[in-house]
């Protein structure tokens, strides 16, 4: 390969040669997929769905479906929607706090339809989310990232160890060594690919890590694959499969956390450009890069899906192929749509065992709270900066581990309190405004 090849494809509307551009394009699915279902399943047992039911099959089908349409408006774009830049768009973790707590005390409708409120509200930021990126520095989005690993990863232990009774697992069995072994076999295979390996196998060692685990637990007699044997080959999607059903302090919640999901996307932005065509995020591509998140959000709620937003990770398979081309990811865009529109397939990721997904998370919760201290290496550890983030995440942690501590507080207040990732970020904001700048 000569010296101009990589350049030759910083241009986001050049194709590579199909031989070339479907590998590519299925890399880019690979690297998101186990991440990108991850949510759906965690929210639908929140609200004490059946495990492997054909509710649970129907929220991880839209989590496949909807992110592939996401995609779609980044990289083919409709009118101002969409960077038109290689940005794969994925179910969110950002969002999972929230709408596990709304899920399980308020039920799905009200979180979907928080959902579909705070993505119209993530649109409109489109319009002047450069405006407003100063409230946002480092110390608050990375506080904020941080909070929601640290509220996720006693979930991802929880799984690990074989669930609960409200999964459909038996409690004597919780924390055995067979739960363990499957688990932890997820994390070693993991961690050996990422870093012993390189190219695909790398970028999806956490999918191959969960492949492993399950033929582990089929071989333990923890699979059932009734389910699958049951769902159907394809099936249509339903509007608002849960109602409509509004709640001031949800809406509050997940708008906030839409905020933050839209400056990580002007991030990745502008990483996908740097690490791509060496250059800067254009203002016409961050705006329509906001405009497909919260667009992608407020649609796939209509139809039981959670919120989108762009995968790094996928950034960082940009900068290692050096290919931009928007044209690569719309193929795995394709390929998700087909996949969601496969009830077989939902129902097979349904069937993994809780243990086998724990293992997964660990490492993917593990990430997000590490990504939360990356973004706060980049901001200088002075004593107004550490009282910054030792209150923050003492209110929010604190409140949300100890939620009758404000049982008296009204409904709306309440919900927004015990959430981990609002009082965070608000007590966050707050005090960067109000606390001066030490000299």
């Amino acid at each position: 390969m000569t010296d101009t090849a990589p350049s030759a494809f910083s241009d986001p509307d050049r194709t590579p040669p199909l031989a070339q551009a479907v590998p590519l394009g299925l890399q880019h699915v690979l690297a998101m997929f186990a991440s990108n279902v991850t949510p759906s399943i965690i929210v639908a047992g929140a609200a004490g769905l059946a495990f492997g039911g054909a509710e649970q099959v129907y929220l991880i089908q839209m989590a496949m479906l909807f992110a592939g349409i996401a995609t779609l408006f980044q990289t083919i774009g409709v009118g101002p929607v969409g960077a038109r830049l290689p940005i794969m768009q994925g179910t969110s973790f950002a969002f999972v706090g929230v709408l596990a707590g709304v899920a399980a005390t308020q039920g799905l409708g009200v979180a979907l339809t928080a959902c579909l409120i705070g993505g119209t509200l993530h649109f409109c930021l489109g319009a002047f989310i450069s405006k407003i990126r100063w409230l946002f520095p480092p110390l608050v989005t990375g506080l904020v990232i941080l909070a929601i690993g640290l509220y996720l990863i006693p979930v991802a232990i929880k799984y690990a160890a074989g669930g609960a009774a409200t999964f459909q697992m038996e409690a004597e069995s919780f924390g055995s060594l067979m739960h363990w072994t499957v688990a932890l076999s997820v994390v070693i295979v993991a961690l050996a690919l990422k870093f012993f390996t390189r190219g695909t196998l790398s970028n999806a060692a956490i999918l191959v890590g969960l492949i492993v685990g399950y033929v582990l637990a089929f071989l333990f007699g923890m699979v059932s694959f009734d389910p699958v044997a049951n769902a159907a080959w394809i099936t249509g999607i339903t509007p608002m499969p849960y109602g409509f059903e509004f709640s001031l302090g949800a809406v509050i919640a997940v708008t906030l956390v839409s905020v933050v999901s839209a400056i990580e996307t002007v991030g990745d932005t502008s990483a996908t450009t740097k690490a791509g065509a060496g250059r800067e995020a254009t203002d016409r591509e961050i705006s329509g890069a906001t405009y497909a998140d919260g667009l992608g959000t407020a649609v796939a709620a209509v139809f039981g899906g959670l919120p989108n937003t762009s995968f790094s990770q996928n950034v960082g398979i940009v900068g290692m192929t050096g290919i931009m081309s928007r044209h690569v990811v719309t193929i795995g865009a394709l390929v998700l749509i087909l996949c969601g529109l496969l009830p077989k397939v939902g129902a097979v990721i349904a069937s993994m065992p809780l243990p086998v997904l724990g293992g997964g998370v660990i490492v993917m919760f593990g990430m997000v709270a590490a990504a939360g201290m990356n973004v706060l290496s980049e901001v200088k550890m002075n004593r107004r900066n550490m009282v910054i983030i030792a209150v923050s995440l003492a209110a929010g942690l604190g409140l949300n581990l100890v939620p009758t501590a404000v049982q008296y507080l009204p409904g709306v207040v309440q919900t927004l309190a015990t959430s981990a990732v609002a009082p965070t970020a608000l007590v966050a904001i707050g005090l960067n405004l109000l606390l001066p700048d030490e000299v």
